[in-house]
Formats: C-alpha cells, sequence, structure tokens
C-alpha cells in the first residue's frame, strides 16, 4: 500500500512531477547527454508549474468574482446527500488510474491508436468521476473497480483519438493531441464548422482600425471583456438589492469598486500572459523528449497533453468562444431554471466556457472560420447546461456540488454513461 500510495500521490497525482518523468525517460531512451537529460526534465515541470501558475491567476484572481456574484442573486443548489469519494474511495480511484494507464500505453503499443494521456490531474478526475457514477449507482467493490477502469481506459484511448484530426487541423501537425473533457464539445464544434463554416475567414485575421490596433494583443482584449462583465454584474447586483461591497468583500480592504474590477480585469490578461508562456515551454521540452517513447517504448505515439498547449494557435477565438459561451450558457441557465427542468439549480460554468469551449472554439474556427468558432461556442454553451442538468440524476448523491462547477462537459456525458450501466448491474 506504500508503494501504491507513492506512486499514485507522488507520481500521477503530481502533473509536474508526472511530465518531468515522462520527459527524462524519453531523454534517456534517446541516449541523449546527462546536461540535457537534466534540463529537459527540469524545464519540463517549470513549464507546467509556470502554466498552472496561469491557470490559476484566471480562475482563482480573475473571474472567480464572476461566479461569486451569481451565487448571490441565485439560490444555490443542495444535493441530497454526498459522500466524500476522494477520502472515502481514494484507494480504488488509484487503482483504477493506474489500470486505465496501462490499457492505454498497451492500447498504443500493439494497436492503431498511437495517444498516450498525459494530462496528470485529469488521470485522477475521470476515475473519480466514474468511481462517483458507479458509487451513486449503489455499486462497491470489485464490481465498481472494473467497471470505472473499463471506463476510464476507454476514455483515454478514445477521447485524444477523437480530438487528433481536429488538433492536426489547428496546429498543422501531428506532434501531439488533446487529453481533456473538452472533447464532446470540440468535436460538435468542430463538425459543425466543416458544415456551416469558412476557415479562409479565421478569426486571427480580424481586422481592427489602426487606432484600436491594442486589441490585437489578447492580453488587452481579455482584460477589457472582463471588465465589462464585472460592470455588468455589478448592475445586477444592484438591481437585485445586495450591496457589491459585501459580496466581493472589496470594502474591508478599504478599496472601491473601480480598484476590485480593475486589478480582476487586469488579473485575466497577466494570467493569459503566464499561461501561453507556459504552453510553450512546456511544448519545447516535452514533445521532442516524448520522441524517445515513440521511438523505443511505442512506436509512432504521440502524447495527449492539457487543453491549454492549443490556446496559442487561435488566442482570438479563445477570447471568442469564452464570451459567446457564457451569454448562451448564462441564458440557457435562465430558461431552465424559470421552468424546472433539471433536478438542481446549476450555475454559471465560468471554467467550462473558458477550457473546454474555448477549445471548442478554437477547433472550430479551424475547421469554419468565425462562423465555425461563434456558432460552436454558442451551442456548446447550451449543451454545457443540459449535461450539468441531466448529470444531476447520476451524481445528486455523491459529487453534484462540484460537477456544478466544473462539469459540463465529458465529465457528465461519460459520468451518466458509466451510471446508467451500474445501475443496471446494481
Amino acid at each position: 500500500m506504500a508503494v501504491l500510495n507513492f506512486i499514485i500521490n507522488e507520481i500521477f497525482g503530481q502533473g509536474a512531477i508526472f511530465l518531468a518523468l515522462i520527459a527524462c525517460i524519453g531523454l534517456i531512451l534517446q541516449k541523449k547527454p546527462f546536461s540535457e537529460v537534466v534540463r529537459g526534465t527540469i524545464m519540463t515541470a517549470v513549464g507546467f508549474f509556470v502554466l498552472s501558475t496561469g491557470t490559476g491567476l484566471i480562475t482563482g484572481n480573475s473571474i472567480d468574482g464572476i461566479s461569486t456574484a451569481f451565487n448571490a442573486v441565485m439560490p444555490q443548489a443542495v444535493a441530497s446527500k454526498t459522500v466524500d469519494i476522494s477520502a472515502e474511495y481514494g484507494t480504488e480511484i488509484g487503482i483504477v488510474m493506474l489500470i486505465g494507464f496501462a490499457i492505454n500505453v498497451l492500447v498504443a503499443r500493439f494497436t492503431k491508436f498511437k495517444t498516450i494521456f498525459l494530462t496528470g490531474h485529469m488521470l485522477y478526475w475521470f476515475p473519480f468521476v466514474f468511481i462517483a457514477a458507479g458509487v451513486d449507482a449503489g455499486l462497491s467493490g470489485v464490481k465498481l473497480i472494473v467497471l470505472a477502469g473499463i471506463f476510464t481506459a476507454l476514455y483515454m484511448v478514445v477521447s485524444p483519438n477523437l480530438m487528433r484530426p481536429f488538433v492536426k487541423e489547428v496546429t498543422g501537425d501531428d506532434s501531439f493531441t488533446i487529453g481533456h473533457p473538452t472533447t464532446c464539445l470540440s468535436v460538435i464544434s468542430g463538425l459543425l464548422g466543416r458544415a456551416i463554416g469558412d476557415k479562409s475567414h479565421s478569426t486571427e485575421d480580424l481586422n481592427f482600425p489602426k487606432s484600436l490596433g491594442f486589441l490585437r494583443e489578447i492580453a488587452i482584449t481579455g482584460s477589457f471583456a472582463i471588465a465589462i462583465t464585472y460592470i455588468v454584474m455589478y448592475g445586477i447586483l444592484v438591481a437585485n438589492g445586495q450591496d457589491p461591497a459585501q459580496v466581493w468583500g472589496y470594502a474591508e480592504g478599504n478599496t472601491g469598486i473601480f480598484t476590485y474590477i480593475f486589478t480582476h480585469a487586469v488579473y485575466f490578461g497577466v494570467g493569459i500572459t503566464v499561461m501561453l508562456q507556459g504552453v510553450r515551454m512546456l511544448i519545447a521540452e516535452i514533445v521532442p523528449a516524448f520522441k524517445g517513447i515513440a521511438e523505443k517504448i511505442v512506436p509512432d505515439s504521440i502524447p495527449a497533453l492539457d487543453v491549454p498547449v492549443i490556446f496559442p494557435y487561435a488566442p482570438n477565438a479563445l477570447l471568442i468562444g469564452f464570451l459567446v459561451a457564457m451569454v448562451t450558457s448564462i441564458v440557457t441557465i435562465l430558461i431552465t431554471g424559470s421552468l424546472g427542468i433539471f433536478p438542481t439549480v446549476v450555475i454559471p460554468l465560468i471554467s467550462t466556457c473558458f477550457f473546454e469551449i474555448g477549445c471548442a472554439s478554437i477547433v472550430g474556427n479551424a475547421t469554419g472560420g468565425v462562423r465555425g468558432a461563434v456558432v460552436g461556442a454558442a451551442l456548446s454553451g447550451i449543451i454545457a447546461v443540459f449535461l450539468v442538468g441531466f448529470g444531476a440524476y447520476f451524481f445528486n448523491n455523491t459529487i453534484q456540488q462540484w460537477m456544478l462547477v466544473y462539469g459540463g462537459q465529458d465529465f457528465d456525458l461519460w459520468g451518466m454513461v458509466v451510471g446508467a450501466i451500474a445501475r443496471l448491474i446494481a
């Protein structure tokens, strides 16, 4: 158990260590000099931490206040009861992680599906979701581990391979793919872009007047967009009889609304800048290092990486997708909430709109230009709400509160499939 816990918690559970280890093995297999092995290993970890710092600034220091404002004006969703899946089923999650990854490597080695899932934290979260779906249905023991293990392995194989042609269309090469729960939304967006769009009119070619040339900088444009969003939320709070100073807590720091909005908006620009730099560093190290594994252990394989690695290829599409999805998802939340369609109250899916639907918009842009990006993001925002709402039937007794924040994509879609099968087995 000590060895198992070390592997689960100290290697697979730590994205920087896991990717650094992969880079180290790849460089050693290429018989690189000792200095290059050390440099590549450490710089992979540095790139990962830079990327993580950027995403943390975006989700924690920038857009967190948007969710806080909505929570203040909307009734809170309350699950009937909850189970601490991480605490009570930690061992089962770890076993499923190892089973899933081992099968993924074997499939990549002996079949035509040549992707290896290397998104460290997702190696944990998919078993977490599948275990929760099984527990909610009443499964336990061997049946629970086998079901979650099969679907974790399936996801690690199927999802990156579905994304592979779309990622190739975005990047222009086939050196990596995406291993992230954006797949269902991105594939829909990509197919929709092909059907109705024109990829010759890319979001990255949008023309700005010379006087507005600064808007070409994604950090500046993003900061303006977040500032406008906060101003709108300020108006909603006031109209609802809420005190923004109390809701956002800026009065405690002896600052006003101007400082609060300015800092949160600029933090978005800072987060984007740092995140994209981390992506460049990580890709520059992990892709060349992975060639050693591709040549020696799993021939012709490519890594499936975290979704931010695709962001630098179309930053305008990322921002457009985020803003469009925010609008369509919030409108959908208000409509479905008034009709009482779901067994829970869905809250704004800020994280999903930025990361998963941002990727979907980039894919839509690659296949259908501006129209593909906008329509793909708009539809994805609607779909995300319905996934969270209907997913509540399968997670209401386990991780529903967690899914309200991080669901709306493959977590819900695949989790509902696992939950339905678990109910048949149980």
